[in-house]
């Protein structure tokens, strides 16, 4: 059976892609074939093979499934501001409907685990219209929560909670992440949200971690148990 995930965060900064690429190689480790992909990345820069974001890289290499670059990243935009911004510079215009088919062609591959990246909050804009959300209800895909342990951060993941079941999709559960370093209140706030946000913690995170110890700081048995 496979599962598919949207990972979102309070904010930009707040560590999604090393939570993804943490959870993709927990599945990994129980077995797992595994695949993913970031539909947009900023702040690309240009190489021998064109424009690439470090970000959509290191999820490339964590995948099992082989996947081209542009598979796991079809627009790869240079300017480092928000997504519609540097689309409107390079003279695209982002769209859910477009997005969401590139994040399906990856789920239709059927792996065993597979983590759709958005980028900063769940309410990035895409263009006028649209935001990053529209994606994840196009695709109808559960969600987990990146939370940067800091202050700010009660208001921000309750208000990001209360926006993904607002659009009808599941908050699979959520991620005490210390991308900031740890909080002097850390303990307290992730208390807090564990009673509010009403969902399973994946997993506790301390700061600095390696690429290869994320996967033993997050637990997918709620994911996995979840379809």
């Amino acid at each position: 059976m496979s599962r598919a995930f949207f990972v979102t965060g309070t904010d930009t900064g707040v560590g999604k892609t090393a939570i993804a690429v943490g959870l993709l190689d927990a599945a990994r480790r129980r077995g797992l074939s595994t695949a993913a992909v970031k539909p947009v990345a900023a702040g690309c820069e240009l190489s021998g093979d064109g424009l690439r974001n470090d970000d959509a890289l290191f999820l490339q290499r964590a995948c099992t499934t082989a996947l081209g670059y542009e598979q796991i990243n079809p627009f790869a935009l240079q300017p480092a501001i928000a997504p519609h911004f540097a689309a409107a510079r390079e003279n695209l215009q982002l769209d859910a409907q477009n997005l969401a088919a590139h994040c399906q062609a990856i789920l239709d591959l059927h792996a065993g685990f597979t983590v759709i990246e958005g980028a900063g909050g769940w309410r990035v804009p895409l263009n006028s219209r649209e935001t990053f959300a529209d994606i994840a209800q196009r695709l109808k895909v559960p969600v987990i929560l990146v939370v940067d342990i800091k202050l700010g951060c009660l208001n921000h993941a309750l208000l990001s909670a209360e926006a993904i079941r607002a659009d009808g999709l599941k908050l699979a559960g959520w991620v005490a992440n210390q991308a900031s370093g740890r909080d002097e209140c850390h303990d307290e706030m992730a208390v807090e949200l564990g009673q509010r946000l009403a969902c399973p913690l994946v997993g506790d995170v301390p700061h600095c971690l390696e690429q290869s110890e994320l996967a033993a700081h997050l637990d997918l048995n709620p994911l996995l148990g979840l379809l």
